[in-house]
């Protein structure tokens, strides 16, 4: 078991030995190629996942086809549609491995029997949700008014080190320019 989902863990609670071990017993682990579809807009998010190795990606498709990336998970995130997942509705955005990825993830079940046996993981996925919500309200803020130049400074800040492992049409769709666009900016600016 990774050492990173424990040290994230211990980000927002401290865990004693036996409930460490109760949170890896219902931890479970799965190896995914790239291009691979976790959640598909329209079906039930069944699973909350961690990234120990690769990157996902949740993005939107348009009634034109024209997906708009949304969120970027590299190792260390959290990822989920989080109403679909907390809800069991439908999902409203798909969720993709943009790299060969090593996961783990909770179930709603496994998670709901964690939480009543170490009740601390309430306070931790509460924080994560209020980070998840903050971060969110950011971008948002962020589209509406910031320019394409400003977006992508944030995007280098917030995702450090991704534009050399993600395409540029990726991080193009998630700052709301074109490919072209972003390689011109880049090449005027020297970003």
């Amino acid at each position: 078991m990774s050492e990173l989902i424990l040290s994230n863990f211990a980000l927002h609670i401290a865990l004693a030995p036996e409930e460490q071990a109760q949170v890896l017993a219902l931890l479970q682990e799965k190896t995914v190629a790239k291009r691979s579809v976790l959640v598909q807009a329209g079906d039930i998010d069944r699973h909350i996942y961690f990234v120990n190795e690769g990157c996902l990606r949740m993005f939107h498709t348009d009634k034109d086809g024209q997906e708009h990336n949304l969120c970027f998970y590299p190792e260390n995130w959290w990822a989920c549609d989080i109403v679909s997942f907390f809800k069991a509705k439908a999902a409203t955005n798909t969720i993709q491995a943009l790299e060969d990825s090593q996961l783990y993830y909770f179930t709603l079940p496994d998670l709901e029997r964690l939480f009543d046996r170490v009740p601390k993981f309430e306070r931790f996925f509460r924080i994560l949700t209020q980070n998840g919500f903050d971060m969110f309200q950011r971008r948002v803020t962020s589209n509406l008014s910031k320019t394409a130049e400003l977006r992508y400074r944030e995007f280098r800040r917030h995702y450090p080190g991704l534009e050399q492992r993600i395409s540029q049409k990726h991080i193009a769709s998630y700052l709301g320019i074109t490919p072209a666009f972003l390689s011109m900016m880049r090449k005027e600016k020297d970003l």
